[in-house]
């Protein structure tokens, strides 16, 4: 179950991180309040989880999956680079991700 929840914590930082984008500067209200909740979320869940699993894991798997998805996020919101280096790069992060997983 922690695992589930620490990659829900990784979802909802991938939206406080898009978020950020949109609350221009924190001057959109609306946008800044959905991303200090997204944030909140996040920190809340990655606590959850950070209870049976080890801080260093859970720390790296939380904020390689907001990495990853912010990534792929800003690629498909903002149409950002998806050069071969960037790509493999975020393959890269994603191999140490399951290496992590594994070693559980």
């Amino acid at each position: 179950m922690s695992w589930i929840i620490l990659l829900l914590a990784g979802l909802f930082e991938i939206g406080w991180a898009v978020g950020l984008k949109f609350t221009d500067g924190f001057t959109r209200p609306l946008p800044t309040l959905l991303t200090i909740a997204a944030m909140a979320t996040s920190l809340g869940l990655l606590g959850l989880a950070m209870k049976t699993l080890p801080l260093g894991t859970a720390y790296a798997v939380w904020t390689g999956v907001g990495a990853v998805g912010t990534v792929i996020a800003g690629i498909i919101l903002f149409g950002e680079s998806m050069s071969l280096l960037r790509l493999s790069s975020v393959l890269l992060i994603c191999i140490g991700l399951l290496g992590l997983k594994l070693s559980q």
